[in-house]
């Protein structure tokens, strides 16, 4: 209603017209909310993908990807310079072999890799490399297998007194190291395959069929390595969460988390080298820790976000209500009760904790309490 003041002749809306205005697109819009809701029940192609997203927030994935990151980046440099200082003392009489596997490996580090791999070149055959190393990776290297493992087991809803202790971790983290240790050999080697690949392209003539077999052989190296990977993170996800899954179970994240982690390093490889290399050159060291730290980060939070699809899938803990995490006064579906159950569970210390979730009738109030 439109009210007209006497004394000033300025025509004013009452707040009853207002308030109802404001009501009638609160309403409006709990219908859209209520259409896509219903929309995304019926179809697990959208809701299976919603209820992945909605777990990685409950379960702060970047938070976890971010401790991952944290702990690698500390990894890093020291793998290097133990790789770096092996290969100095095992190559001693063959520099150009040498040279070749070290660049195969940062090759896996668009952008930064080359300035790496300057950096690390005056610790060849370096003793002091080797000790360093050796320390440097079994710290950050165990950290990074214990904040795997507790992403894992937050994944999973692993109660707190199930979870191994710290020594058992640890100890866990030796398979990391075995599996790291073997993907980065394995993946050395097949990025020394696709180099000679391109080497082989450039200098055989075309009619004599270079280049079909240069494309061949990159093609294939990119294959097996992706496959690789899909092993490491199968074997990852089994024996670095403390909760017994079948591997069936594992695969699909393992099979996600391989073939993108591949496709980002080689898609990265190529456009990151051809559109930024200028970048790294400009921001010099803050540009190579910056781009590291980014690198780390995205391949941890692919890592984590496919742990979410295996779990979700797994306990079957879809579809969730669309407006749960911005709305109260929502009615919960089996799926969301479910999650929040196993939330709480998460948090249990000790086996005789019990704790009970319970959930009341929940009728459609626009009021919060």
């Amino acid at each position: 209603m439109v009210v007209t003041d006497r004394a000033t002749g300025v025509m004013r809306t009452s707040k009853t017209t207002l308030n109802a205005a404001a009501a009638d697109c609160e309403e409006a819009g709990r219908g859209v909310a209520a259409r896509l809701d219903g929309f995304q029940r019926r179809h697990t192609w959208v809701g299976f993908p919603l209820a992945v997203i909605y777990k990685f927030i409950d379960d702060q994935g970047g938070y976890l990807a971010a401790l991952i990151t944290y702990y690698g980046f500390l990894a890093l440099f020291p793998l290097l310079m133990l790789l770096v200082s092996v290969l100095g003392y095992l190559l001693q009489g063959n520099p150009a072999l040498q040279h070749a596997l070290v660049g195969s490996a940062l090759q896996q580090l668009p952008i930064i890799g080359p300035q790496l791999q300057q950096n690390v070149s005056a610790i060849h055959g370096s003793r002091t490399g080797v000790i360093l190393g050796i320390l440097g990776a079994l710290y950050g290297g165990l950290n990074v297998s214990v904040a795997i493992q507790t992403t894992l087991n937050r994944v999973w809803a692993v109660p707190r007194y199930a979870r191994p202790n710290p020594l058992v971790s640890r100890l866990r983290g030796l398979v990391l190291f075995a599996l790291i240790g073997t993907v980065v050999l394995i993946t050395t080697a097949l990025s020394a395959v696709g180099t000679a690949a391109t080497e082989f392209l450039m200098t055989t003539p075309l009619s004599a069929g270079g280049s079909g077999i240069g494309t061949g052989l990159r093609i294939a190296a990119i294959a097996v390595a992706a496959i690789v990977n899909v092993a490491a993170f199968l074997i990852g996800f089994r024996v670095l969460s403390a909760r017994e899954v079948r591997l069936a179970d594992l695969l699909p994240g393992a099979v996600g988390a391989g073939i993108t982690i591949q496709v980002l390093q080689t898609v990265g490889t190529v456009f990151l080298s051809r559109e930024l290399i200028g970048a790294s050159q400009v921001y010099g060291v803050f540009g190579l820790v910056f781009g590291l730290l980014a690198w780390l980060y995205l391949q941890a939070a692919i890592v984590v976000f496919c742990a979410e699809i295996n779990a979700v899938r797994a306990r079957r803990l879809w579809p969730r209500n669309l407006l749960t995490p911005f709305l109260d006064d929502t009615v919960l579906t089996p799926a969301d009760q479910a999650s929040y159950r196993s939330y709480a569970d998460t948090e249990r210390y000790q086996p005789s904790e019990q704790l009970h979730a319970t959930y009341d009738d929940q009728p459609p109030s626009h009021h919060k309490p």
